[in-house]
């Protein structure tokens, strides 16, 4: 029996690429329309004003503006895109 196993390929590397979830815009900073503002796992931010849902829960500016995070109730958080105003 080898002791060796050989110069065979290697063992590891099946692991899955990272899905980089996580609050991308942070409150008080400006985005443009279109622009990710969290990826997150199920609606932990609910989406306000001037903000969409992607079907994997992202949530995206529909305008440019500031974004603000404040309490929808007194438990869920919501996620808002004020324009700018000039």
């Amino acid at each position: 029996m080898a002791h060796k196993k050989g110069g065979g390929s290697s063992r590891n590397g099946r692991d899955s690429n990272s899905q980089m979830r996580g609050v991308k815009v942070y409150d008080g900073e400006t985005v443009r329309a279109g622009g990710i503002l969290v990826r997150q796992v199920g609606a932990t931010l609910h989406a306000g004003k001037n903000v969409g849902v992607g079907r994997d829960f992202t949530l995206f500016a529909l305008v440019d503006g500031v974004v603000k995070y404040h309490w929808k109730t007194r438990t869920q958080k919501q996620v808002s895109v004020f324009p700018a105003t000039g």
